[in-house]
């Protein structure tokens, strides 16, 4: 099994502590994976231009390093960010074809437009983590388009590795 994280760490995030709040769902999802064995492969969606923190790895200790010093800025390059998992993501199952693959997507949904937009192959959760008196609500047109389950981070309970 492997899972491949999507943090939008765009400086929207920071507002009304959405990735402070993120941060603590993610120290989870790292420890499930652990106690399930799950690979892990994450991107950050900031600044200029997605980055991969890490390809694949087996949960462990450099994770939680990694998740201390995340941090938000710039802007939100999410949409290249889906782009380049769902293509390393197709390398991934040519390498390794018996392995499962799920993908989650954190996100508050401020971009500027989701049209043309391609679908993920793989079965998805985007989870909104849009915080604040004034939401714009536009996750829920993100996750539609990409074919993704959508969840907000507030109706989020226990494990979420069981929702991947």
């Amino acid at each position: 099994m492997l899972w491949l994280v999507i943090v939008d760490a765009s400086a929207s995030t920071r507002r009304n502590q959405a990735l402070s709040q993120a941060k603590g769902l993610l120290a989870q999802l790292f420890d499930d994976a652990y106690r399930q064995r799950a690979r892990l492969a994450l991107l950050t969606a900031s600044g200029g231009a997605p980055r991969w923190q890490h390809h694949g790895l087996k949960a462990g200790s450099a994770l939680q390093r990694w998740l201390e010093t995340l941090g938000a800025g710039g802007g939100t390059p999410l949409f290249e960010a889906i782009d380049q998992a769902n293509q390393w993501l197709s390398r991934r199952r040519k390498r390794y074809p018996a392995e499962a693959h799920r993908v989650l997507i954190l996100t508050d949904g401020r971009v500027k437009e989701c049209a043309g937009l391609k679908a993920l192959d793989y079965p998805s959760l985007l989870l909104d983590i849009e915080r604040g008196p004034i939401r714009l609500g536009r996750a829920v047109d993100l996750a539609r388009q990409l074919g993704a389950a959508y969840r907000h981070i507030d109706e989020t309970t226990g494990d979420p590795g069981s929702s991947l």
